[in-house]
């Protein structure tokens, strides 16, 4: 439920991150970054990604009474979309040396952007690299794929984008390149890449859990397979809390507004997580 208490928690934690890395704007601004990024999260958080709905709230309870207008706010919005990746990291981190863990979750989920019979027609992406296969539900989808990392208890605390057709297995180093020495990552079998496990063990002691084929030439024992299916269902359960944010149809004019509105969803979880 959304709150008063919450919405200003929210902005608290926006606003101490953006002066922890001395980040600067106008002065003259009515609206400051800090409130353009809250009032962007209420909106993934509470009304589906629908910005205006969000802008409503805020301006109606008398949160920020010199609220922007839709257009100034998507602008303001966009001007700041990387930085709101970057405050989402900097709260990974914030997890990662409070906690001390050790045990972190590795998984990808696709997103589609239109319709396979609508392919022709969109104006967001243009190529066949943005078409993948979803092996669990059997379908072809026409987006891009989140590769998400998680905490052992199922937090975020990392992700990006790829194109739907790339390989997770590709992806594997960029993730956890930041992660601890002595770390467990635990991922499924597309992940598998006896070379790259080796790399990671020998130069920064990350031993990487992959769940193993039937044919696998590194079987594993009863107990390892059961220890693995127990943390893939904690990642399973946070991309499906982020699917539940998604309204039925993400709307957005561009590429980079899509990616917003995604990081938006999957900073919510987190600091959902955070606050339960």
């Amino acid at each position: 439920m959304l709150t008063q208490d919450k919405v200003i928690s929210i902005y608290c934690i926006v606003d101490d991150l953006l002066k922890g890395i001395n980040h600067s704007e106008d002065i003259r601004r009515s609206v400051s970054d800090s409130e353009v990024i809250t009032t962007a999260l209420i909106s993934a958080m509470s009304f589906g990604g629908n910005q205006n709905h969000a802008i409503h709230f805020m301006k109606s309870f008398k949160m920020i009474p010199k609220m922007l207008d839709k257009s100034r706010f998507s602008r303001r919005l966009h001007a700041v979309g990387k930085l709101i990746y970057e405050l989402f990291l900097q709260v990974g981190c914030y997890l990662k040396d409070m906690t001390c863990e050790m045990h972190y979750i590795l998984d990808s989920f696709p997103v589609a952007i239109c319709d396979n019979i609508r392919i022709t027609k969109s104006k967001l992406l243009k190529g066949k690299k943005w078409r993948g296969y979803t092996a669990s539900m059997h379908r072809y989808f026409y987006g891009v794929k989140v590769q998400l990392l998680t905490t052992g208890s199922g937090i975020p605390v990392g992700f990006f984008f790829v194109p739907g057709n790339q390989a997770d297995v590709k992806a594997l180093e960029k993730i956890i390149r930041n992660l601890p020495p002595e770390s467990n990552v635990y991922a499924d079998s597309a992940y598998t890449d006896y070379k790259i496990e080796d790399s990671l063990f020998a130069q920064q002691l990350i031993s990487l859990k992959v769940q193993r084929k039937s044919n696998s030439k590194r079987p594993d024992t009863k107990l390892q397979i059961q220890n693995k299916l127990k943390m893939r269902k904690r990642v399973e359960t946070a991309i499906s809390d982020i699917k539940k944010l998604f309204p039925r149809t993400i709307h957005a004019v561009t590429l980079n507004g899509f990616l917003i509105k995604l990081i938006l969803f999957i900073f919510t979880l987190q600091l959902n997580k955070i606050f339960n």
